[in-house]
C-alpha cells in the first residue's frame, strides 16, 4: 500500500472513536501514531462491554480496532508532573498533536496549544469537539448521539413526522467515523501547507459541524426555502412526482431501491425490465413530463410488478437496466457484496488471541487501488518501554517513571 504519510508521527491524546479514527486513517495512510492512554485504565472506551444490547468481546472488540488500528500504545498519566514532561518530549518529535480533551482539561493538563507549542513550535495541533472551540458551549462535550445525531438535525431528518418523534441513532460511531475522515483531511491540509509555507496550523472538526456538512445541501435549502426533506415512512412504491425514485418491495419482503431522477431516456427500458413494456406505450408515461405527472398510476403498475418476484430475482434481473437502483442490504450483508470486496473495502488484522483475523472496513479513500496493510489496534500500554527506549530514555528513568505510576 502507498504509504503517502509515511515519516509523519501523529500524537494522539484522546479517547473513544471520533478523533482517533482520524488518528486510525493516518496510521492506515503510513503515519506513526502514538496513542496516549492511562497507564491503569486504558482509553475509557476498552471499558465498554454491551453496544444496544451486543456483548463485546474485550479481545476481539471491533469497537477499539475500528479507530486505533495500526497504532502504538504509550501508557502515560498526564495528570503527573512527570507524566506531561514525557508529554513535551514526545511532541518535540511529532509533526501532529491530535486530542479531543475539553478546553479546561487541556488548560488543566497543560496540553493546550501555547503548552504543545512550546515544545515544538512546528507541529499542527488538531482538536476534535462536541460543538467546536468557540462560542459559549465549547466547554460542553458530547457524543455522535447528541452533537452529530441529535442537535446537528440528522436524527430529525431521519425521522418521519408520523412517527411523533425521532429515532435513535442506530449505528454506533456513526458521525465520529465520518467526523474522523474530515479531522484526517484538514490534517493533510495542514501538512501540506505547512511544507509549503513552513506555517504550522491548528485545526478544529466539530461533530455538529460534520452533520451540518453531510446534510449541507439541506441546511443550505432549509436556509433558503424555510422547510425542507425529511423521511417519509417506508412503503412500496414512487416518491411524490417521480415513479422512478423510490422503494419497491419484492414478493419475499426485501426492497430494491430505485433511484432515476432523469426517467426520460429511461422510460421503455424501465418499464420492460419491470416485465410490464405495455406501460411505455401508454399515453399517461410518454415522456417525463407526463410520467412525472401521472406518477402515482405508474407507481401502482410498479408495485404490483414488483410483488410478482423474490429478491433475489431482481437483483439479478435489474443488473441490465439502464437506469439506477439497488438492493437495500444490512450492514452484515456488506460483508460478502462482490462490488464492495473487489474494491477492497474490508481487510483483516491479526487478532491478539492468535484467532482467526478480524475483518475491518478501510477508510474511504484508496490509493493505486492497492489494499489496506496494517497492524491490529495496540493493547492498552503495550508500547510503552519499547517506543521510551526508541526516544532516547534510559531504563532507569523508565523505572523511576513506573514507580510513581507515571507510566504503565
Amino acid at each position: 500500500m502507498s504509504q503517502v504519510m509515511k515519516g509523519i508521527r501523529v500524537l494522539e491524546v484522546a479517547q473513544f472513536t471520533f478523533v482517533p479514527a482520524a488518528g486510525g486513517i493516518l496510521a492506515d495512510w503510513g503515519a506513526d501514531v502514538i496513542k496516549i492512554e492511562h497507564p491503569v485504565r486504558g482509553d475509557t472506551q476498552r471499558g465498554f462491554i454491551n453496544l444496544g444490547g451486543i456483548k463485546l468481546d474485550p479481545v476481539r472488540n471491533a469497537l477499539m480496532e475500528h479507530p486505533n488500528r495500526g497504532k502504538r500504545s504509550v501508557g502515560i498519566d498526564v495528570s503527573t508532573p512527570e507524566g506531561v514532561a514525557l508529554i513535551y518530549e514526545i511532541a518535540k518529535t511529532a509533526d501532529v498533536f491530535l486530542t479531543n480533551y475539553l478546553p479546561a482539561q487541556r488548560k488543566k493538563l497543560k496540553i493546550d496549544l501555547e503548552d504543545i507549542r512550546r515544545a515544538n513550535p512546528n507541529i499542527i495541533y488538531a482538536r476534535g469537539s462536541a460543538y467546536g472551540d468557540k462560542g459559549p458551549e465549547r466547554d460542553i462535550g458530547g457524543f455522535d448521539g447528541t452533537a452529530f445525531w441529535s442537535r446537528g438535525g440528522i436524527g430529525h431528518a431521519m425521522s418521519p413526522e408520523e412517527l411523533g418523534g425521532p429515532l435513535s441513532q442506530g449505528i454506533p460511531a456513526f458521525g465520529d467515523s465520518i467526523g474522523g475522515m474530515n479531522i484526517a483531511g484538514g490534517i493533510s491540509a495542514a501538512l501540506f501547507h505547512r511544507e509549503r509555507t513552513g506555517e504550522a496550523l491548528e485545526l478544529d472538526v466539530s461533530l455538529m459541524s460534520t452533520a451540518w456538512w453531510a446534510a449541507g445541501t439541506s441546511v443550505d435549502i432549509g436556509i433558503e426555502q424555510g422547510k425542507t426533506m425529511r423521511n417519509r415512512m417506508p412503503t412500496s412504491g414512487g416518491n411524490p412526482g417521480n415513479p422512478f425514485n423510490g422503494n419497491y418491495y419484492t414478493s419475499d419482503k426485501g426492497t430494491i431501491n430505485l433511484c432515476i431522477l432523469t426517467p426520460g431516456p429511461c422510460i421503455r427500458d424501465t418499464f420492460m425490465h419491470l416485465g410490464i413494456p405495455e406501460a411505455a406505450d401508454d399515453p399517461r408515461f410518454a415522456d417525463a413530463q407526463l410520467l412525472m405527472t401521472n406518477w402515482q398510476a405508474a407507481s401502482e403498475l410498479m408495485i404490483a410488478a414488483f410483488a410478482k418476484h423474490p429478491f433475489e430475482y431482481w437483483r439479478q434481473h435489474l443488473k441490465t437496466m439502464k437506469g439506477q437502483w439497488a438492493p437495500v442490504q444490512s450492514l452484515i450483508d456488506l460483508g460478502s457484496d462482490e462490488q464492495a470486496l473487489a474494491n477492497d473495502m474490508l481487510f483483516e488484522v491479526e487478532s491478539v488471541d492468535g484467532g482467526k483475523p478480524i475483518k475491518l472496513v478501510r477508510g474511504p479513500v484508496q490509493f493505486n487501488h492497492e489494499p489496506v496493510k496494517t497492524t491490529r489496534a495496540p493493547q492498552a500500554s503495550e508500547h510503552t518501554e519499547t517506543f521510551l527506549m526508541e526516544l532516547g530514555l534510559e531504563w532507569d528513568r523508565i523505572e523511576s517513571l513506573k514507580a510513581v505510576g507515571a507510566i504503565a
